[in-house]
This record gives structure tokens, sequence and C-alpha cells, in this order.
């Protein structure tokens, strides 16, 4: 078990703690390592990590909290994520869930109106759209279970790059742009990201020194430090000032869950990949359990992008249908990763015409939203390695900043369904699974995954919302032509989620020849922005040799790197 190193921590005995720091904390040198991340200044800080003697699980506490400062429209204290992570001494995998919860106070009706029908503003902006974050909780326990260095260690450079600042780059004013009215609603907010209301220009240096403060906190009393005493005040003072319904005891009970990841094959690759409350790895699963009966090197290009389209409704489908917090609902996952029910799905897929949507059930059409997220990978040469895809959901989450704390607070709540069958910001419809309930996780399509061959191996993810596992999905198969990391990030993207029925494809992600043959199959097609930002790590097992890259549409940084101990 990945999770034994719990055990051997709170029981007693000298010869026990030794046996642990010979096998259970990972203690060899790393001589070299690739991490790829959204932002150069949070790889720049796992590397720094890495050459104080850390190991590849302290260098994710360093890279997910430089993120939390350096990418505060992407992920940040307030919000949480999904840690994959993988430990070659015992060749053993878990994924560590930091996902937001619903408050206690939280119930299925809070976003309807007197009339019963959503009111999509208090789900997206404000106090009300927040649930209780997890990344704090997660860091400290990752750095605590699974780390060689102290927490306070790891969390040094995001300390510093708080305290002293950093210059903004274009895809932060973008970003900023985007949510600028929100932002301008409350006065924290806006006199910390904005300048009068309006956007700083480039390379402004952005200082956030109550953030540091909080980090400084964590860094000393860990979980305590964030969840009870001073911050977790501040924090609950702030929301409920706002109009939110967060409550100490909210923060006080909020855990960490380690989870298994699902597990799944695709001709000669075990795929690894997020379980539930994430949809991603599930959907993901089927998706390839479909198209493997269809053996997309036996036909045409056009056609192996209308298999994947189809492929694609009937696992999106399957979202909406089944899936949820499986703490709280029963989900049939192991029917939805079976092989036989793939082949069921994959009957119905005909090679010349396409299945509207609403054949598969009645669900109404829902619209698109905006960005969301960021993902980091890190793998050394002995194959220790972590995916990590964090989120506050919406750029700059909720549009607020907890009074005192420099934290930005999340909008996840709007990843719950507010009733049956309404759409959230990203367009996903659901049913009764996700509902909002009391503690209860939101379903996420975070698809931190790993990828393994007899001779190589690569960790990769992307934040996107909803469009995500296609995403990773389309990588992966670009894994399986035995492509590397720089190939795998630059894949042209194409989407469909079942609802709203059409494709979805960037600017330049389809040609003129293909969006013409695809509509003659009877696909909707509309043109998106360049969206996602892939981090990809990859190790040649055979060689030791590491790759690594950074999606060319975003302003992050992959490198490869000796270590220096």
């Amino acid at each position: 078990m990945f999770g034994s190193l719990d055990k051997f921590k709170s029981s007693s005995g000298l010869l026990l703690f030794f046996v642990i720091s010979i096998t259970g904390c990972s203690t060899h040198k790393v001589r070299e390592a690739a991490i790829a991340s959204a932002h150069p200044l949070a790889t720049q800080a796992g590397f720094e990590v890495l050459n104080k003697g850390g190991n590849v699980y302290d260098a994710a506490v360093a890279v997910s909290a430089a993120l939390a400062v350096v990418e505060p429209s992407g992920s940040g204290l307030g919000g949480g994520g999904f840690w994959l992570l993988h430990r070659e001494s015992d060749n053993t995998n878990i994924m560590l869930d930091g996902r937001e919860k619903a408050p206690l106070a939280a119930h299925k009706n809070m976003y309807l109106d007197k009339q019963g029908q959503v009111n999509k503003l208090l789900s997206l902006n404000g106090a009300l759209a927040a649930g209780i974050p997890g990344m704090p909780a997660a860091l400290v326990y990752l750095s605590k279970n699974y780390g060689q260095l102290s927490l306070a260690e790891s969390l040094a450079p995001a300390i510093r790059y708080a305290e002293q600042g950093f210059k903004i780059g274009e895809r932060h004013r973008k970003l900023l742009r985007f949510r600028q009215s929100v932002l301008k609603q409350q006065d924290t907010i806006a006199k910390l990201f904005l300048i009068e209301g309006e956007l700083p220009e480039k390379d402004t240096l952005l200082q956030q020194k109550s953030l540091a403060k909080t980090l400084k906190q964590i860094a000393a009393k860990g979980k305590a430090g964030f969840y009870q005493g001073e911050v977790a005040e501040k924090l609950v003072n702030s929301v409920q000032k706002l109009g939110g319904i967060w409550q100490l005891e909210d923060l006080k009970e909020y855990q960490v869950k380690r989870r298994q990841p699902v597990v799944g094959q695709y001709k000669d690759m075990q795929i690894t990949s997020a379980a539930l409350p994430s949809a991603g790895g599930t959907l993901l699963l089927e998706a390839l359990n479909i198209l493997e009966t269809l053996d997309l090197d036996a036909v045409d290009d056009i056609t192996a992008k209308h298999l994947i389209i189809e492929s694609l409704r009937r696992a999106y489908h399957d979202r909406a249908l089944y899936l949820g917090d499986d703490d709280f609902v029963d989900v049939p996952s192991k029917r939805l990763l079976s092989k036989q029910y793939a082949y069921g799905l994959a009957s119905s897929i005909r090679a010349d015409k396409s299945l509207a949507s609403d054949a598969l059930s009645g669900y109404s059409k829902a619209k698109q939203g905006g960005r969301n997220t960021t993902h980091f990978s890190i793998i050394d040469q002995q194959g220790n390695r972590v995916a990590a895809t964090l989120s506050i959901n919406f750029p700059f989450g909720a549009g607020i900043v907890a009074e005192g704390t420099g934290v930005v607070l999340n909008n996840e709540m709007d990843d719950f369904q507010a009733s049956e069958n309404a759409a959230n910001g990203y367009g996903l419809v659901g049913g009764k699974a996700n509902l909002i309930a009391p503690g209860k996780r939101m379903l996420s399509s975070m698809s931190p995954s790993f990828v393994e061959q007899q001779e190589r191996v690569a960790a990769l993810g992307t934040p996107g919302g909803s469009r995500i596992p296609s995403m990773v999905l389309l990588a992966i198969l670009d894994f399986a032509k035995g492509q590397g990391p720089k190939s795998q990030v630059q894949v042209k993207r194409f989407h469909h989620q079942y609802k709203p029925d059409v494709v979805l494809y960037e600017k330049g992600g389809l040609e003129e020849a293909e969006i013409r043959a695809l509509e003659k199959l009877g696909h909707q097609l509309k043109q998106y922005y360049n969206y996602g930002n892939m981090q990809a790590v990859q190790l040649d097992k055979a060689t030791g040799v590491l790759s690594a890259a950074s999606d060319p549409r975003g302003e992050g940084f992959a490198s490869v790197q000796k270590i220096s101990q």
C-alpha cells in the first residue's frame, strides 16, 4: 500500500522510524528530474527544492504553492485539486483528493429563485459560490507523509515570490480582463490585482504580502495554520460578511482523502488517472475502451476523428447520467470501465454518420463556459512521479479575496448541478448524482494521468474545464503513436461533450477539408479559442533519458536538470 507510511508514522519505536527513513520516504537522492508547469517560477521552485535534497513529492508541494502565488487566476490556497502520485520503490499509485467540499449549511436548492429557476450568478460570483478549500490540507499531507524536507523548506520559494513579488505576464492580464467586471465588485481583490479598477501593464510587479503571511502560518503550524485560528477566523468572517455560509466547523472538519486511481489498458499501454470525485479518469478510460474496439489504425484520418467524437459523446453522456461523489451516491464504476460495456456502446457507432446527442437522452441544450485551472508534471530518473491538476474553477475563482489573508476564494460550487439537468458554467449537464449536499465534493473534469508502456512512462495533464478529458485523450493517442512530450502538448484539439451537441475545435485544430468532411457526416462544428495548457514529462526506462514539454499555448516552462546535492 502506498499509504502504509501513515500507519508507520503514527506508531512508536525507534526501529520503525528507522525503517521509514529508508523505505517509506523515498530517501534516494534525485540525480536528474523533469518538471513541466504553467509558470517558469513554479518550475524553478520545484528544482530549488530538489537541490535542497527534496524528492519529487517535496517538489510537488513547492510547485503547487508557487502556482498559488504566480498564477492566482488558475489555482490557490482558496481552491483544491488532485495529486496523482507514483512511488517506484514498491510500484504503487495513489491519488490525494484535495477537492473542495460543500459547506455544512449548503442545500440542493440554494441557487434557485422563488420560481425554482437557477440563478447562475450566485454559483459563479461572490461568497456563496465558494466551497471549502482543500489545497492547504493536501500540501501539508503530501509533505508530512511523502516528502523528505520540512513543510517550511518546501513552501519557502512561494513565500519569497509572494513577499518580493513577480512580474505579471500577458496571460495573467488576459484572464484579469475576462473577470475584470467581477473583480471590481470587491475592494479587497480589486486593490490586489487591479490599479484603480484598470488592468495593470505587463511586467507590473505583483506583491501579495497577506498571502505570504498565510503561507508562513501554514509553514509553521501545518493544517492548523489555515483551518483553525486566526486565518480560519478571517476566512469565515469575510465569507459571512459577503453573504456566504461558511462556518469555522467547515474548515475544522476538512480532511484530505487518499483514493485508488482508476486504471485501464489501451492496447499495450496502462493508463492511470483520477478517480471520483473527478469524472476525468472514468470518462477518459471509457472513451479509450470504446476506441480500442473501433481500431483507429485501420481507418483514414477523417473517420478516426469522427470515431473519437462519437466515443466522447457517449462517455460524456454517461458522465451526466451516473457520476458524482461516490462517498454520497452509488456509481456503477465497474460497469462503466468494463471492456464489455464499451463494446456495447461502440456497436451504436456508425463510421458514415453521426448520432445526435438527443438520441441518447433528452437533456436540454446548454452553453459553453470559460477557462480555469492549472497543471504540473514531475518525474525523476527512478520513475517516481507526480501529475497534479489544481483549480479555483473560473479565472480568479469567485472574484473575492478573504480580507487579511490574500486568499482568492474558489467558485467550485458551480461544479455541482444546481438542479437536475441544469448546465454549469462549462455547459456540462448532469443528474441527481451531482446535486448539492452538505459536505459533498463536487464533480470535476480534472484528469492528471500516467501513461506507461514497457519501455517508457509519461505524466501529463492540462487545465481546460470540461475539455480536459478530451485533451488528455488526444495526447494519449499521440503517445500511442510513439510521440514524446513535445508532440503531445502541441496536438491539435477538438472536443465533444455530449451537450451542447457541437464539435468544438481550437483555431487551426481542424483543416477546412476536415471540417467539410465532418459536416457531411452530420456534425455541427464551432471554432473556439486555443484552449488548454498541457504539461508533460517522460522517462525512457531503458536509457534513463528524461524529457519534458510545456504547452506553447501558455507561458509555462519545462526543463530537465541534473540535481546538485
